[in-house]
């Protein structure tokens, strides 16, 4: 029973995709030109800290990738930890623009970037990190340093990535003239885009990804390390811009197909969160037409539609699925006693993976088990399918398995 059902589930949903050839790899970026467009991983870190990781051919999961505009959920966060949220307003609004992530625009009355997810935005938070009198240098330094507490490791910047992006830079070079003519940032047009590079450069692998997502989703501490990264108010603000602008002019059709918080970057990679239960990431480097990979959209699709991770969902959610595991004595069976696996609740994915934990972290001191689902409400497809799988592989592991279902949950 030691083999990992979550990361079987989420191999299953990539061979699913792989022959999908859609997209094309970012080609305005000449490091980006040249990756590798097959690799495919996704991963989940849950709010208690497990972390699952999948890739679709050996290697993928631990690829390293640049950060690109994933980077920006968490600069902002950084700003906001620094500064105050109205401070950091009166340079970033936080309303969906419904235009391209590079358009040359800005609020038509203040002058401000229209929200932190898109280009001008997110030059105009970098600036804010370390204050206005900071170096590059400096800037650069505390950014990755936080983004390395957000991994649970220590991160390092890509510098042929870097210098990739700034031969081809002069749309950012454009932002950065036109926010420093409205005075949005102080410095020059060129250390402004140097140091949003260098942030956009940071290389990360999926499940570094899915860790810095949870930590958003668990209120700003690192469901891993168990450090408080940033506060839970910073972290609710962070999530709440990433739902109504991460995936730029595609962000309606994303919170209506999958309906997560999330963040794309050209890179090929999303994140999203589910606030309180999990922090997901996909990374596949083809593209859409808005800049969006498209397996790992499709990824996230998949999970929506099996799991019900969709906030709008009306499905119940289980988080507290084993009432309780306790040995009675029974003469009938192996040793004289027999284990009962009382469950209780509604199952969910979230559920029935600590249900998993439970089984394989217990000492069960002989072959006879009764599995209890009277006290079971709901099941839903996910969360059912873990369950038989849980009770198939007890079978074939040489347990003496009872199922009690008065209700046919498990059916149904």
């Amino acid at each position: 029973m030691k083999d990992d059902i979550v990361s079987e589930y989420l191999k299953e949903q990539l061979e699913q995709l792989k022959d999908n050839s859609e997209g094309a790899v970012a080609d305005y970026i000449p490091e980006l030109a040249h990756a590798d467009p097959e690799p495919l991983s996704v991963a989940f870190c849950t709010v208690d800290g497990q972390v699952y990781a999948q890739g679709l051919r050996e290697g993928d999961v631990d690829l390293e990738f640049s950060i690109q505009s994933m980077s920006k959920p968490f600069a902002y966060a950084l700003a906001l930890e620094e500064h105050t949220l109205d401070h950091v307003a009166q340079f970033v609004g936080m309303e969906p623009s419904g235009e391209a992530f590079n358009e040359l625009s800005l609020d038509g009355e203040t002058k401000r970037p229209m929200n932190p997810m898109i280009n001008a935005g997110a030059i105009t938070v970098n600036q804010l990190i370390n204050g206005e009198e900071s170096s590059v240098e400096d800037r650069v330094e505390k950014i990755l340093s936080f983004f390395s507490e957000l991994a649970g490791r220590e991160l390092h910047i890509d510098q042929p990535t870097c210098d990739s992006e700034l031969q081809t830079s002069d749309r950012n070079l454009s932002l950065a003239h036109m926010l420093r003519s409205y005075g949005m940032i102080q410095d020059t047009a060129h250390d402004a885009v140097d140091s949003y590079v260098q942030q956009c450069s940071i290389m990360v692998t999926v499940s570094d990804l899915s860790k810095m997502a949870a930590t958003l989703a668990n209120g700003g501490t690192h469901p891993v390390t168990g450090k408080r990264v940033c506060s839970n108010e910073v972290a609710l603000q962070v999530q709440s811009v990433m739902a109504s602008a991460g995936m730029y002019n595609g962000a309606g059709r994303w919170m209506a197909s999958v309906g997560l918080p999330a963040k794309s970057g050209v890179s090929g990679g999303i994140i999203g969160t589910l606030p309180g239960r999990l922090g997901i990431a996909a990374f596949s480097p083809k593209l859409n037409e808005n800049g969006n990979s498209v397996r790992a959209k499709k990824v996230f699709q998949r999970l929506n539609k099996h799991m019900g991770l969709h906030l709008m969902a009306t499905e119940k959610r289980g988080r507290v699925a084993v009432r309780s595991i306790t040995t009675v004595e029974d003469e009938k069976a192996d040793k004289g006693i027999t284990t009962v696996i009382r469950l209780q609740g509604d199952i969910d994915f979230n559920a029935a993976e600590k249900i998993w934990r439970a089984i394989r972290e217990h000492e069960f001191e002989s072959n006879s088990v009764i599995l209890d689902l009277d006290k079971v409400d709901e099941i839903n497809s996910v969360g059912g399918r873990m369950i038989r799988e849980f009770r198939d592989r007890m079978i074939a592991a040489g347990m003496d398995l009872t199922v009690v279902d008065s209700d046919g949950v498990l059916a149904q």
